[in-house]
């Protein structure tokens, strides 16, 4: 009985570890602020888990002088991942607290199999001087 107990669960192991896909994803733009370059911004890449978890946090950057930015990640699921950047700044901000959080989700066609991101997501210039919808404030990122 502890046999067939100890073969199931193995047995179960190795479907469950076969199907977890290792996926990557990532993103290239440039940051403007009043169409001025956005420098030394934070961009981070998560996997969006929709509220059933916290998200997953698949790599961090900071734009450049110049506003550019570049990020890839991977995670491993079972399921497809869906790749969104998050993007804290303090653009047209004034005295408020925190930062501005403005979330940009990556088209699933950018999502490739592996730890390296065949396919990168062109986001062109993100001029954060505008309001965006679902924008939230973050102290914590």
């Amino acid at each position: 009985m502890k046999f067939l107990i100890f073969v199931i669960f193995v047995s179960s192991f190795f479907i469950i570890g076969t199907a977890i896909n290792t996926q990557s994803s990532g993103a290239k733009g440039i940051l403007q602020c009043n169409n001025n370059p956005e420098a030394n911004t934070i961009i981070k890449l998560f996997d969006d888990d929709s509220g059933i978890d916290d998200d997953d946090l698949m790599g961090s950057t900071r734009s450049n002088k110049d506003g550019k930015f570049e990020i890839s990640g991977y995670e491993d699921e079972l399921t497809p991942i869906d790749p969104k950047l998050i993007i804290y700044t303090d653009c047209n901000d004034g005295p408020k607290p925190c930062q501005r959080k403005i979330t940009v989700k990556i088209p699933s066609v950018y999502i490739t199999s592996g730890k390296i991101a065949k396919k990168i997501y062109d986001a062109g210039v993100i001029q954060l001087s505008g309001t965006f919808p679902g924008e939230e404030r973050d102290c914590i990122n």
